[in-house]
């Protein structure tokens, strides 16, 4: 440290701490005196300017001293114990004489009068002192140097007008002073401001002053202190104005050989601080990873810190999970891989809730949280559209203890929490809330480290909010969800029932799963709830509590209410209500994009066809899936155990598959691998054909009596007649959607295809020409004994390949066994007769699905073999050799084991 013009302190080297100090005079000289502020305590007393080139003085030291290797002897010690000496630059005697320089340079005078003749080192100062007055340098020039006088300000009147006022530039300055390894005093130049800056983002052990006035350290406060001093006091820095929260200045130091407040954080001499990391302009994530880098090296500060998971494995703590549950607005139940249900709380957040008065209004009132709660609702539908049902990934932040509820204390009682950071596509689902101003983000204390790893993405989301009105921070009116709760009132659901009826298929969510076929539903377009049968079938029942004591849950009732749930749970789903039980229970069917969930059960043996089915246009499929499963003596048939004379006759007839290959020809395939085919003796061999000569006669009446533009309402279910965007010719079709006028989801019936059209370009179907004259021509099908990728990217490139292979190319088709959708089939190609399942397996594209009925299995056999050589060749999917070894699901198969 240079104090003046002609005293300095020197520090030895430092040995496991702070080493000690050495105060230096210059012995035979004389600077100015640097001004001293006035003591706060007497107000009486003026603050001393600086004399006339004593800053100077100081300055010139300070640039050649600073930070630099001296040599010093000591030739007089007083009885204060003040030391008198010569100061060389270098390790000896022969370097530059300190004194010898500012006299040289006019910045000091020579105290002749203790000066002896006889000493040459002394005579040459003398020497000296009269070439500099010769030369009129320094304070030898004309004019006394009151120019050189600075009008130092060390009040600044308003703080953050001050600091607004520098716009966050990087300011000139030398650090005079440091208190603690994170507050300084600086000189601000060229202005000469004397100002105190408080780093931001971070905060060191400091000083406490004790009630006796002396100070005791915290741990690595001296530390912490040396580490800043040794850096910064007295060098030229610049430093970033960054606030002025509470007259206190923020700001960031920044040195040519760094930036202090990220070197303390990751020498562990600091510790960050949310209240002071938003201002920070240097980007906060760098000071979250200094710390973290610390506290993973348990260095200084952090010496015993262990980590909120530091006893978990690491599967345990990263996790990709399927989201099956989104529960209110800050908690989502996934399924792990291993088939394991987890509840996952999101890190830091709160979501939104009532407090005070209107906590205990309408008390008779049912209350319902995901309803009554402003903004519950919009956050749990902003969860579940974004999330429900898609693979996310998990970061456990830290895991929050069970606590016991108390009259004494306040805080409710809940069980112990995994608080964990959940993205989906690089989204933070927790940042997104908050941004929305569907969830607030919680205060912690400054010691508390269970809190989210992106906390400060969080809190400044939040300060978005509050900036934009969002959500719970709008000063709008709070949205209000009337929702009727009609499940059990039977006098309520029986007005209800011939609109449900004449609405045909109507969208709805579930909102809870009571059994395999018990449904809440609730109702969009109508805001009410209602409970749901699903007709057609005879699901296991559950244990439950009935008059003569607990029912007992027949088998398989968790299997099918498991797979009800992850089928359907928070879905967006489509239902036809049929009846209504007497209970005032809807039945009907439900139908989860394009699945009938009476036939999944079934088909799945988790169900058996009801008689009640037999009226309904689903009888069919549901019988040939409930055959399927009895076959296979799945689950429920599992004991099962036919008549002789029906077991002789289904012997006779599953001895072996059928091959029966029929020509079609392949119009559509769809992105999920299904196809729609017409049969060539129907479609497209001769001009002559039925399909030919209806759309060309069809054809020549709309060119003779042109419809009316814009004359046609799309309704849904419809058929009706559209023009392709692609040829301009008109085809029929059914109306799938009608988002508005300008967008009707249409399906071509003849062909397969679907297009989003303005009803413009709808028109009415001549009766002529309707399905009675010619049934629908496309057939759905999709392919046997192979998985459909459930990774886009990989379904994609399957589907590619097949459009370049078969589309609108005659093929041959032999349907292999019943679907849920459609009947899973094998294609041929008509010349090579090659099959082109097996030929995607070969080339290692898609798994095979291994089916279990015993007149498939030379086809499986065949398939697997395909797989094995795919594999032994390292094809496509298997580039990287048998992922399923390690569970993986990079290309999105549901693995069977």
């Amino acid at each position: 440290i240079v104090l003046s013009g002609c005293a300095i302190i020197v520090r030895g080297q430092p040995r496991g701490g702070p080493p000690p100090e050495r105060q230096i005079n210059l012995s035979n000289i004389r600077t100015g005196a640097l001004a001293r502020r006035a003591p706060q305590s007497q107000p009486d007393q003026k603050d001393t300017p600086d004399e006339p080139y004593a800053f100077q003085a100081r300055e010139f030291l300070r640039k050649m001293l600073i930070g630099k290797e001296v040599c010093f002897t000591v030739e007089v010690k007083t009885a204060l114990g003040r030391e008198y000496g010569m100061v060389y630059l270098g390790r000896d005697t022969t370097g530059e004489n300190i004194a010898e320089s500012l006299v040289n340079e006019g910045l000091a005078t020579v105290r002749r009068e203790g000066i002896r003749g006889n000493n040459p080192d002394q005579a040459r100062l003398c020497d000296l002192e009269d070439q500099a007055k010769a030369s009129k340098k320094g304070m030898w020039t004309e004019g006394g140097g009151t120019n050189t006088v600075r009008d130092l300000k060390y009040i600044i009147e308003n703080p953050r007008n001050f600091v607004d006022s520098m716009h966050q530039k990087p300011v000139n300055a030398v650090i005079e002073h440091v208190r603690d390894g994170s507050v300084v005093r600086a000189l601000l130049l060229p202005d000469y401001y004397l100002v105190t800056v408080m780093l931001s983002g971070v905060k060191c052990p400091t000083f406490k002053r004790e009630a006796d006035g002396t100070e005791s350290p915290e741990p690595f406060a001296a530390e912490a202190k040396f580490f800043t001093e040794s850096r910064l006091l007295q060098r030229d820095v610049q430093i970033i104005l960054e606030s002025c929260p509470n007259q206190v200045i923020l700001g960031t130091v920044l040195h040519p050989n760094g930036n202090i407040t990220e070197l303390l954080l990751k020498e562990g001499f600091a510790r960050c601080v949310d209240w002071s990391m938003a201002v920070y302009t240097q980007g906060a994530e760098k000071l979250r990873a200094g710390e973290k880098s610390a506290k993973e090296r348990k260095v200084r500060i952090w010496k015993d810190y262990v980590a909120p998971t530091a006893n978990m494995d690491q599967k345990d703590r990263q996790f990709v999970a399927k989201v099956m549950q989104v529960v209110n607005a800050d908690a989502v139940v996934v399924k792990l891989n291993s088939g394991e249900y987890k509840t996952i709380h999101l890190s830091s957040i709160r979501p939104p809730r009532i407090e005070g008065e209107e906590k205990n209004k309408d008390k008779d009132k049912r209350f319902r949280p995901i309803y009554d709660i402003p903004y519950m609702f919009e956050a749990r539908e902003f969860m579940r559209k974004k999330i429900i049902g898609k693979k996310v990934n998990v970061t456990v932040d830290y895991i929050r203890a069970a606590t016991s509820s108390s009259e004494t204390s306040t805080i409710p009682a809940f069980a112990e929490r995994t608080c964990a950071t959940v993205t989906i596509g690089g989204i933070n689902i927790a940042e997104a809330l908050v941004s929305k101003g569907f969830a607030t983000v919680i205060r912690y204390r400054q010691d508390d480290d269970q809190r989210s790893s992106h906390y400060d993405e969080l809190l400044a989301a939040e300060a978005r909010a509050i900036k934009n009105g969002k959500g719970l921070h709008s000063k709008k009116e709070v949205p209000i969800h009337r929702v009727a709760d009609i499940s059990g009132e039977t006098q309520k659901a029986k007005q209800f029932l011939p609109f449900l009826q004449r609405a045909g298929r109507s969208e709805a969510v579930v909102e809870y799963v009571f059994s395999g076929s018990r449904l809440k539903l609730y109702m969009p377009k109508e805001t009410c709830l209602i409970t749901f049968l699903l007709a057609g079938i005879e699901c296991p029942r559950g244990s439950r509590n009935m008059p003569g004591g607990m029912q007992v849950a027949e088998p398989f009732s968790d299997e099918a209410m498991a797979f009800t749930k992850e089928l359907v749970l928070q879905r967006e789903v489509e239902v036809e209500v049929e009846s209504m039980d007497k209970a005032g229970n809807f039945i009907g069917w439900l139908h989860i994009e394009g699945v009938n969930l009476s036939v999944a059960l079934v088909e799945n043996a988790l169900s058996k066809v009801h008689f009640t089915a037999e009226r309904s246009s689903y009888y069919k499929t549901l019988v040939s899936g409930e055959e399927a499963s009895r076959l296979r003596k799945d689950k429920i048939w599992a004991n099962y155990e036919e008549k002789k004379v029906e077991e002789v006759v289904h012997v006779m007839e599953e001895k072996e598959r059928t091959a029966n290959y029929r020509a079609v020809y392949v119009t559509e395939i769809t992105d999920t691998m299904h196809f729609y085919t017409q049969d060539v003796e129907t479609g497209v061999q001769l001009q002559s054909t039925q399909l030919e000569n209806l759309m060309e006669t069809m054809r020549a009446e709309i060119a003779a009596q042109p419809p009316v533009e814009g004359s046609y309402a799309a309704r849904r279910g419809d058929y009706c007649i559209a023009n392709f965007s692609a040829d301009g010719e008109w085809y029929r079709a059914r109306v799938e959607k009608v988002q508005s006028p300008a967008k009707v989801h249409v399906f071509y019936i003849d062909y397969g295809n679907r297009e989003i059209v303005p009803s413009t370009r709808l028109a009415v179907i001549p009766p002529a020409f309707s399905t009675r004259t010619l049934a629908a021509q496309a057939t759905e099908y999709t392919f046997a004994y192979i998985q459909v990728p459930q990774d886009e990217d990989a379904r994609a490139d399957v589907v590619d390949s097949l459009v370049r292979d078969i589309q609108n190319t005659q093929c041959l088709l032999n349907v292999e066994h019943s679907g849920v959708t459609c009947p899973h089939v094998t294609l041929q190609f008509a010349d090579s007769k090659d099959d082109v399942g097996l030929s995607l397996v070969k080339e290692g594209m898609v798994m095979v699905d291994v089916r279990k009925e015993k007149h498939l299995q030379k086809m499986v056999t065949e398939y697997l073999n395909g797989q094995e050589s795919a594999k032994t060749a390292r094809l496509n999917i298997w580039r990287y050799g048998d992922f399923r070894d390690d569970d993986a699901d990079e290309f999105g198969y549901k693995l069977k084991k």
